[in-house]
């Protein structure tokens, strides 16, 4: 064979391999191609489906500023969701959704609020501890009444306000009581927190036992002291999705929230404790 022929034997083998290789990635591609489309087609259609409608979260006084919070970033992730909080005494929210109140989510501020609940079989699954609040007492800016300690409340002529005994806040206030082994006789017991501390911040009272949280959330209205005997009485909050809720899938969603370290965050800035 001359040299001519070889070389145009060689050429012709390299443009056949060459040709082959071509054919081959393309092939090759295309699988690729396929492949990466049904990824994207098995991922799409197990992603949960999109959030909307109104959420209901009964919760209680407590948690106002960090829920009302939470409650507008749940909104911003989720467009065309909405957020309706309903706060007050944990026992008369309790007593609502016992009732038949509509409502998707309920954060009480004890778990015997929540047994209320619970007993009645009103929840799915069981209530988890998201938060834990300490009391402390919140008195007139400059503290004129000299309150130095829970023992001082029981002076003559000081003006003091409790939550009623029914309410977190009041049961919280009467172990420190005890665990101080003193006696107390407010001028008014008050249905929830807030209402005592508005006593306070209307000068209509000298000194309320309410929750840290709330001196902080009343800024410069009132002056915290804090005392020991608190240590004895704090609260677990625990907050559970309800068995007839209208809007399941974005309720569960907001508790997740809540727990989750964006939800704790907030929480702790509000004054609350970790679980």
């Amino acid at each position: 064979m001359t040299r001519s022929v070889r070389r145009t034997r060689m050429l012709q083998l390299a443009g056949a391999g060459a040709a082959a290789l071509m054919a081959l990635s393309a092939c090759s591609s295309s699988s690729d191609d396929s492949s990466a489309k049904s990824k994207a087609s098995d991922s799409s259609s197990s992603a949960s489906p999109k959030l909307s409608g109104k959420v209901t979260v009964f919760a209680a006084a407590s948690l106002k500023e960090s829920f009302t919070a939470l409650g507008k970033e749940f909104e911003k992730a989720h467009p065309g969701t909405t957020v309706n909080f309903n706060f007050g005494g944990s026992d008369t929210l309790a007593a609502s959704i016992t009732s038949g109140a509509p409502a998707d989510v309920f954060a009480a501020a004890s778990p015997k609020t929540m047994a209320i609940v619970t007993d009645k079989q009103d929840v799915v699954g069981t209530p988890a501890t998201f938060v834990r609040n300490q009391l402390e007492i919140a008195t007139l800016p400059g503290n004129p009444g000299k309150v130095a300690s829970l023992k001082d409340l029981t002076k003559s002529g000081l003006k003091v306000v409790l939550c009623d005994k029914t309410v977190p806040c009041g049961a919280a206030a009467q172990k420190a009581l005890d665990a101080g082994e003193l006696k107390l006789t407010p001028v008014s017991y008050e249905q929830d927190v807030r209402a005592a501390l508005t006593k306070v911040e209307l000068k209509e009272a000298d000194a309320a036992v309410v929750y840290k949280t709330d001196v902080m959330a009343a800024g410069d209205k009132v002056e915290g002291v804090e005392f020991p005997e608190s240590a004895k009485a704090v609260n677990d909050y625990p907050i559970a999705l309800l068995k007839n809720a209208d809007n399941a899938a974005a309720a569960k969603a907001f508790i997740e929230l809540v727990q989750s370290a964006e939800g704790q965050q907030v929480l702790s800035q509000a004054g609350f404790l970790k679980p």
